[in-house]
């Protein structure tokens, strides 16, 4: 049973394609690496997915096999799609329960505490978001995201701006959460170590199009693939 399917999904901007024809299918329960050089539509396929990218968006989205298309971001929300962000959207000045606690009311799910639990945010609860660490603050982006059991869950860069010592403690929090909670996970991730350490399989998008796809070991050994992006710095 495929949890996310997109189906020739593009996204235009006047005469250039961001995204151009993708297709992409990820099992439930598994965690799907998207990966490639700067531009190469990783967000974008991330918006599309979700319902943000705007009128010059086509294609088809199906969540479970049922077509999503139609579907604005907070039906998609509420059909069980979530997302984070590249960068934080919490609120400074708001505490992480009080963050959770609007998040639960707009999702109509009143599972703050045990995503807190999850997150390790119990000792943070009544602090600002303007007084945490940077990692707590990401570590809080996940949570916002994970409000209500998402059935799928749409990642961009979570690991951005973490340590290295971070970014694995957060792999292995979505990893443990997938096992758990039969989440479905896309992940888009400049940290390679993360993604060829807790994806299954991992997709490499390439100017708009799927380059290559397929388990990590796989995917290293395309000549294609190095060259385009994990022999780069990118």
């Amino acid at each position: 049973m495929m949890a996310i399917q997109g189906h020739a999904l593009t996204r235009r901007y006047g005469g250039f394609a961001a995204l151009d024809g993708v297709d992409i299918a990820v099992p439930a329960g598994e965690i799907r690496g998207l990966i490639g050089p700067n531009g190469a539509g990783k967000s974008t396929l991330i918006d599309v997915l979700s319902g943000r990218a705007g009128k010059g968006a086509s294609g088809r989205v199906e969540l479970h096999g049922r077509d999503i298309s139609a579907l604005g971001v907070q039906q998609r929300r509420h059909a069980g799609l979530a997302r984070s962000f590249q960068r934080t959207h919490v609120f400074p000045e708001l505490s992480v329960v009080g963050q959770l606690e609007v998040a639960a009311m707009k999702a109509e799910a009143p599972n703050v505490d045990e995503v807190m639990h999850e997150l390790g945010l119990g000792a943070l609860a009544l602090r600002r978001a303007a007084d945490i660490s940077y990692g707590d603050r990401r570590r809080l982006d996940l949570a916002l995201a994970l409000i209500g059991k998402p059935k799928v869950l749409l990642l961009d860069e979570p690991a951005a701006g973490l340590s290295m010592g971070e970014s694995l403690a957060l792999a292995e929090h979505l990893k443990d959460l997938v096992s758990r909670w039969g989440v479905t996970v896309l992940l888009v991730e400049h940290d390679m170590e993360v993604v060829f350490s807790i994806c299954h399989r991992i997709t490499v998008l390439h100017l708009g199009k799927v380059l290559a796809e397929g388990t990590p070991a796989e995917v290293r050994a395309i000549p294609e693939v190095v060259t385009a992006y994990l022999g780069s710095t990118a």
